[in-house]
């Protein structure tokens, strides 16, 4: 049952007896004042449906722990460590001076009780009630998107390393499958002497490619040999930690390796492969991390953060987290869905969305188009096909015709798939030689948004278009790099846990933020000074 924290104050009671000290304006001060207001216990009613069993610990202490927590970037016993020992958060949790926190364990719980309820996002959503109820965002209809990559909590693993555990994971996790891993996984046994109970790489030669490859081909034998003698449909329809299990190993007994030199894929022989799988799982501890690129020179692994945020304030309306790659983890694709959804934008009239280069895609476009908002997003840049030659925009296209007209005056029709193919038209043309490189002349394929773009390109060039991407689009950049301080790494794995984790951060930041614009909270009322 949901517990409910004592309304009346202990002798020893940390805000009363040094609420003085607190500085004035800090998240620690505000909660010790405003905690009740800001989390209701009926805002967690649902949470404890029963009214049976021993109370929780109070869903306002809860909620203004694991604010702090992520504000502060605490693991749960350090949180726990703080509530005990720390004058400022015994005095924002209501606790006496000599109150004991609770066990760790307790964040875990309740974290995953949020996770399983219809408003996972609730402590967020607080918060963003407030910055409504201030009308600290009130009338302003503008809205700054940006991402930032965010490492993951485990270490990449290679393919060998990945194999052996999946194959040791489904020993684990799948009932009665110990005993095939020992009747039916032996090469790796036969090949190195050393079987699956044994966590370390196997001895062999790792500068010899001949006997990488033998290894490669054992481990892959193995695990297509456990998948062969599982009842994968049953474990699949059970679902549960045994299908998961043996999903990663299928995935990963395929996705780095190919028929070794010389083999058709019939004779059982393997070698890594020379190429990297689109959308690659990294490690078999956290399947969720992947390899993210933010620029070609930053490389890293993990996750990616999405945030909406509003540039004059710097307060976070909307935020998720996503794996790095996929079309629909893209910048745009999330980009969209969390803006066109931010429930801060009153008045859907003159809304001006603001991004650089990765929201400016076709559907994006599309998407503020139907909004009918304003995109003031950077470009996409254009490549000639030969270097100082003649761009996409130098052709002209018009839409109602279904043509495209090339600098030299020649008029094709657009094909059905968006091709466009000038051919023959190129071979005496004396611009040939700024247009294209290609044999059979130039070819071009227009994207089903290709209008749309065209169109922002030349509205981009508008001073007073770059002069509002100018003044309020770096404002972004500020609220990111309040995002990262001492947050850069996530503390969970997966994408539901970093999630919740992400809205909880975005919670505190906003809070501590609204307390800097003059949070006041009189008469019942939200208001900024």
């Amino acid at each position: 049952m949901q517990g409910e924290a004592d309304r009346q104050r202990e002798l020893l009671d940390v805000e009363a007896l040094a609420g003085h000290l607190l500085p004035a304006g800090s998240v620690f001060a505000f909660l010790a004042g405003h905690r009740l207001e800001l989390f209701p216990p009926s805002m967690f009613a649902d949470l404890f449906p029963s009214g049976r069993g021993r109370p929780s610990i109070p869903p306002e202490v809860i909620a203004s722990v694991l604010v702090l927590q992520t504000l502060h970037g605490l693991s749960d016993r350090d949180a726990v460590d703080a509530l005990t020992f720390d004058l400022r958060w015994k005095a924002a949790c209501g606790y006496a001076v000599d109150g004991t926190g609770f066990h760790p364990s307790t964040l875990t719980y309740w974290r995953k009780r949020l996770a399983a309820s219809d408003r996972p996002h609730r402590i967020f959503e607080a918060v963003r009630e407030v910055v409504t109820a201030t009308g600290a965002v009130a009338g302003k209809q503008r809205r700054a998107l940006d991402s930032t990559v965010l490492d993951d909590a485990v270490a990449r693993q290679d393919t060998i390393t990945q194999l052996i555990a999946s194959i040791r994971r489904v020993s684990r996790d799948v009932p009665d499958a110990a005993g095939l891993v020992t009747g039916h996984c032996t090469r790796l046994a036969t090949v190195t002497g050393q079987d699956y109970t044994v966590t370390s790489k196997p001895p062999i030669a790792w500068d010899d490619e001949t006997a990488r490859e033998e290894l490669v081909t054992a481990l892959v034998n193995d695990a297509l040999a456990l998948l062969g003698a599982l009842d994968v449909k049953a474990i699949e329809a059970a679902g549960g930690r045994a299908a998961e299990a043996v999903a990663l190993l299928a995935l990963v007994a395929g996705q780095d390796v190919e028929p070794a030199e010389g083999s058709d894929g019939t004779d059982g022989r393997w070698r890594i492969a020379r190429r990297t799988v689109p959308d690659r799982t990294i490690s078999t501890v956290d399947p969720d991390t992947r390899h993210a690129h933010k620029t070609r020179e930053r490389r890293q692994d993990g996750f990616k953060a999405h945030v909406v945020i509003e540039p004059d304030t710097g307060l976070m309306t909307r935020v998720a987290l996503t794996k790095t790659n996929g079309p629909d983890n893209s910048d745009a694709a999330v980009g969209a869905n969390l803006v066109t959804t931010d429930p801060t934008i009153e008045d859907p009239a003159d809304v001006q969305v603001l991004g650089d280069s990765a929201y400016a895609s076709g559907p994006m476009l599309a998407t503020l188009a139907a909004q009918q908002w304003a995109p003031v997003l950077k470009p996409w840049p254009l490549r000639p096909a030969v270097e100082g030659g003649f761009t996409l925009d130098d052709f002209t296209h018009d839409p109602a015709a279904g043509t495209l007209t090339c600098p030299a005056g020649i008029t094709r029709t657009i094909s059905p798939k968006g091709k466009v193919t000038f051919g023959a038209a190129c071979a005496g043309c004396p611009l040939r030689q700024r247009c294209t490189t290609g044999e059979r002349g130039r070819k071009i394929t227009l994207g089903e948004h290709h209008q749309l773009q065209r169109d922002h390109r030349e509205r981009a060039q508008d001073p007073d278009f770059q002069a509002v991407y100018r003044r309020h689009r770096p404002m972004v950049e500020r609220s990111i790099a309040w995002l990262t301080k001492g947050a850069r790494r996530v503390p969970y794995r997966g994408v539901t846990k970093n999630d919740a984790w992400l809205h909880h951060r975005a919670a505190g930041l906003n809070l501590r933020r609204l307390l800097n614009l003059g949070l006041t909270h009189q008469h019942g009322t939200w208001a900024i000074a």
